[in-house]
């Protein structure tokens, strides 16, 4: 039993090793900032990532297989002990509830996150959400644990991924989860994101952060994003979507017709939002609505297919909530901000979500995916656009 369970292990290990390197990011391929798109007027932190809020890590699983398997899943942990037993405090914003958002109504309840935050395609979501049970009932400390309330997020990739093939299982979670580092976030065609398409070209997972200066409170707030939506792609202001002749209706508004469906406003996007600022689940919430201003600079068009959701949590230790016997909870000597200094760290979040959708397209990589194609997002005639529109670093 011991020798099976070891082969099985290695074999696991080496899969998920060569599907990593099946989809090596290009490297000619850089992040929105590297290139000169500069994004509002706040700072970034030291990685630009949802990680430099201390604690938190990602992890993540891409499944490329034959033809047809594109998919994966990403996990965001608050911080790494067990989160069951040190909850954070939570919130969840609806932009629009086209969509399958396990767990968000005991988060919004509670104002609580008991769990890693999942992100994977639609149909996984129910597999997704039974792994992750299994994986935080295993914990040490929670033989006694009789409910879990695990939040899993998701987009269709269904356009380059064999869908109802629900190819993520228990062995992809728990390689996300246990896998999930702090330090850089890989992004574009990975994890969650590896079968998206935004904008008509291809998503993806993408990050960004904002730190505000002392005299602001010097919190940290970072975005991780997971883009498969539509519009009219505008960066920094500029026309890039209309320029490059790719955009939400241009065929009923040209009367020409195809059978493409890359042009499609449908689609959802999910952010994740991670802060050290000590907010409870009532400004959390509120910062996370600003999320979908980020959103909407980017040329979102908000489509009645679109499932438009922002998780947000804060990481401050002392708000944590703690299940744990005989364990004092410090909750109550906590100094939460006023409401009179939220709007810098709403600014903070617009931003690091305009800048993170931007990254997720500039780090992706063409797909192939059942029988389609989605390009990615060229990056030269996209920054030759925003030159011409001043809307580039010179």
């Amino acid at each position: 039993m011991k020798k099976t369970f070891q082969c099985c292990f290695l074999i696991l290990a080496a899969f998920i090793v060569q599907v990593a390197s099946a989809n090596a990011q290009d490297p000619k391929r850089p992040r929105a900032r590297d290139a000169g798109v500069l994004v509002g007027v706040l700072p970034t932190g030291p990685l630009n990532a949802i990680t430099d809020v201390a604690g938190v890590a990602v992890g993540q699983t891409t499944l490329i297989k034959g033809d047809n398997v594109r998919t994966g899943v990403t996990a965001i942990l608050p911080h790494g002990g067990n989160l069951f037993r040190e909850k954070v405090p939570g919130a969840v914003f609806i932009g629009n509830a086209f969509g399958k958002l396990a767990g968000s109504t005991q988060v919004n309840e509670l104002g609580e996150i008991e769990t890693p935050i999942m992100l994977t395609s639609t149909l996984n979501v129910p597999r997704v959400a039974d792994a992750t049970i299994d994986y935080m009932l295993a914990l040490p400390g929670n033989e006694d644990v009789q409910s879990i309330n695990p939040l899993v997020g998701e987009t269709n990739d269904g356009f380059l991924n064999d869908i109802r093939g629900r190819h993520v299982g228990r062995d992809e979670v728990f390689a996300a989860i246990k896998n999930a580092r702090g330090g850089t976030v890989e992004e574009g065609a990975v994890g969650a994101g590896t079968g998206t398409v935004a904008f008509g070209f291809k998503g993806g997972i993408g990050t960004s952060s904002r730190k505000l200066p002392s005299a602001l409170g010097g919190y940290a707030v970072g975005v991780l994003v997971q883009t498969n939506f539509g519009g009219i792609l505008t960066i920094n202001g500029a026309p890039v979507g209309l320029e490059l002749g790719k955009y939400y209706l241009k065929e009923e508004l040209s009367s020409t017709k195809s059978n493409s469906s890359d042009q499609s406003a449908d689609g959802s996007v999910i952010i994740v939002i991670a802060t050290d600022a000590p907010i409870d689940h009532r400004n959390l919430q509120r910062l996370a609505a600003r999320s979908m201003m980020g959103l909407a600079r980017t040329g979102a068009a908000g489509s009645n297919g679109s499932g438009d959701y922002a998780i947000a949590f804060s990481t401050a230790p002392d708000l944590r909530i703690r299940n744990i016997p005989n364990a004092r909870n410090q909750k109550s000597n906590v100094t939460l901000l006023s409401n009179e200094v939220m709007s810098p760290l709403f600014l903070a979040v617009i931003e690091a979500t305009e800048e993170a959708i931007y990254n997720s397209l500039f780090r992706a990589t063409t797909t192939t995916g059942r029988g389609h194609t989605v390009e990615a997002l060229p990056i030269d005639r996209s920054l030759e656009i925003l030159r011409r529109h001043g809307a580039l670093k010179q």
